[in-house]
């Protein structure tokens, strides 16, 4: 597989068109997708098959979007959704449940802030705020037995302050959970958090990965890297769901057609 510049990602990346194919990848604006019998939409459904459904779901647009920040970040894959708290929210509770507690750094965004000061509070889930210069110790006494990620931001906003990423990582893993990092201030063209240990990075798109002020949108972006099996404290990502015809999810997305915030095109 080639290796591409940076630059060279941000133009193609995403998007391979084949001969005869439009140059410049399309805006479809479907909302679903034709196929030959019930029998092919039967497999999307269960799963078995890889395709479009519903562009609530996907849309072959949107992931090309996907694919692209995912190759940025050096991610194996990525979920675009209709803004940057969406992004946020999302990663968060395909982690956590009600009754559980999660780890912020205190220097976050005030929307971020908010969010898990009083959104997530509604849904049952304790966040402990440290400063982001906190040594591992005040760190550690922070941690419960229901501690289940650490957020943080790459450069917090407004205060432009950066984050130490490896220790924080360090410290996160040595406890076998995921650190979060929202990357927007940054962008996966200055820093890559993966290559410092997180887990899971997000953006708000409608900043810099947009740049032109027209579109608002947010993206989740999965290292791959984080054992939740081994971890063992995430059994609803690991254990089969019933819902998902008895498959296990250890990845960063499922929960994503139960909030239906998915990037519409």
């Amino acid at each position: 597989m080639k290796k591409y510049s940076k630059e060279t990602i941000c133009i193609q990346g995403g998007y391979e068109p084949k001969n005869g194919d439009p140059r410049i990848l399309p805006i479809f604006q479907s909302t679903t997708y034709k196929y030959d019998d019930a029998d092919e939409v039967g497999k999307l459904f269960d799963l078995e098959v890889e395709g479009h459904m519903y562009s609530r779901i996907s849309n072959p647009t949107v992931e090309a979007l996907e694919k692209k920040i995912a190759e940025l970040e050096g991610g194996v894959g990525a979920l675009a959704t209709s803004s940057g708290q969406s992004a946020n929210l999302i990663a968060v509770l395909n982690i956590c449940n009600a009754g559980e507690h999660l780890i912020a750094m205190s220097n976050l965004y005030g929307g971020t802030f908010t969010l898990f000061t009083s959104t997530l509070k509604k849904m049952g889930i304790d966040v402990t705020f440290v400063d982001y210069k906190a040594d591992e110790e005040e760190i550690l006494s922070k941690i419960k037995p229901n501690t289940k990620l650490i957020f943080g931001e790459t450069i917090g906003n407004p205060g432009v302050d950066v984050l130490d990423i490896e220790n924080i990582a360090r410290i996160a893993h040595d406890n076998k959970i995921p650190l979060i990092v929202d990357n927007t201030f940054a962008t996966p063209y200055l820093c890559r958090p993966f290559e410092f240990g997180a887990d899971i990075v997000t953006h708000s798109t409608t900043k810099y990965i947009d740049g032109h002020a027209t579109s608002v949108g947010g993206i989740i972006v999965d290292s791959g890297k984080f054992n939740w099996i081994e971890s063992g404290k995430f059994p609803h990502l690991t254990d089969p769901d019933p819902s998902y015809h008895g498959l296990s999810y250890t990845e960063e997305f499922d929960i994503l057609e139960d909030l239906e915030q998915a990037l519409r095109s």
